[in-house]
């Protein structure tokens, strides 16, 4: 369900049933509803909003009671665009970098106090991984786009872990380009690392460039292109001598060589910058209830924030685990804000 296909009467009513729910805890009824401040209709139309945003799977009714709780489908939707994210107080950042920035301590120590700072000021579990190598080594690798220029990277390990990352996508690459990057590095680079990966791309990437040197100054040679560069500075070749090709064989499968080499080339590019990506991939990142099989919680919720070294390289997690009924808002920016604190320690 996407937000734009709520109207504005139902995307309020909405709105503040999963407010009054993630402060109160309880149902919503419609009575109640048609009192709050800038609602001026009946509970008969309250009713019949919250029966249709009940129909979408948005909203549930526990047990028999006459109120409404939000789905986890539809925290989802207000969490990624209704909840208006909160600030932390003077207070609440001093706290946090006070328990990370603590002298003559070890980092494990560090990152142990950071998680007690965390649960301290959410009321919740919180959870930290610690700084490794980059070494997994990869068993399946899956882009699913997240819209806005964003990817999701899923990450499967050979010991059968799993990492999720966000990444920014390269301006204009169209969506199968990412079904065809996951096949492809998942059939080519299975029990590589990221690192190994990229090497060995770059390593084709060479070899192709060489491939295309020749045959380019072949074609040039005999008259049939001309080495030009488009708008944007790149190499581009201009074929010339047409007429030509069709009077010889081997001029054909030259330049039908050199427009397999150029795709290959333009592929393998994508290729290098989506796992460039796919290593510094950050953003605080929420699973709500069974969107996550972490720690097999059931009706739990996780916000998580990964922390970077100085080389801007993903080296842990931190988060805060909850009820499904976390506040959201305010625990958003306190554990992006610790992620960032531990961040500028590294």
């Amino acid at each position: 369900m996407k937000l734009s296909e709520l109207n504005d009467r139902s995307q309020f009513i909405f709105r503040h049933i999963v407010e009054s729910y993630l402060d109160t805890g309880d149902p919503v009824g419609s009575r109640t509803l048609s009192k709050a401040d800038g609602i001026s209709v009946s509970p008969a139309t309250v009713r019949n909003v919250m029966a249709d945003l009940e129909e979408v799977g948005l909203l549930m009714s526990p047990h028999t009671s006459a109120g409404r709780i939000p789905t986890e489908s539809g925290l989802r939707l207000f969490v990624d665009g209704l909840m208006q994210v909160g600030g932390l107080t003077e207070e609440e950042r001093e706290s946090i970098k006070g328990q990370c920035n603590a002298t003559g301590q070890s980092f494990d120590a560090t990152l142990s106090d950071a998680t007690k700072a965390l649960a301290g000021l959410s009321n919740c579990a919180s959870m930290v991984m610690a700084p490794k190598e980059d070494d997994l080594l990869i068993r399946h690798i899956e882009f699913v786009p997240l819209g806005s220029g964003q990817a999701l990277v899923v990450l499967v390990g050979e010991d059968g872990s799993v990492e999720n990352r966000i990444i920014n996508l390269p301006l204009g690459l169209p969506a199968p380009a990412l079904v065809q990057a996951g096949n492809y590095m998942s059939a080519r680079l299975a029990g590589k690392t990221l690192d190994q990966a990229k090497r060995q791309i770059n390593q084709e990437l060479i070899q192709r460039q060489q491939e295309i040197d020749t045959l380019t100054a072949t074609v040039i040679e005999k008259g049939l292109a001309v080495l030009s560069e488009n708008t944007s500075g790149e190499p581009m070749l201009i074929v010339s001598g047409t007429s030509h090709l069709l009077k010889d064989d081997e001029s054909i499968e030259n330049m039908d060589r050199l427009k397999l080499l150029f795709d290959e080339l333009e592929n393998k590019k994508e290729l290098v910058n989506l796992l460039s990506a796919a290593q510094t991939g950050a953003g605080t990142r929420i699973f709500i209830g069974s969107e996550s099989n972490l720690f097999s919680l059931s009706g739990s919720s996780l916000v998580i924030s990964p922390y970077m070294n100085g080389a801007n390289k993903i080296v842990g997690v931190v988060g805060v685990i909850g009820p499904t009924r976390l506040n959201y808002a305010r625990i958003i920016p306190m554990v992006d804000y610790t992620a960032k604190v531990i961040t500028k320690m590294l």
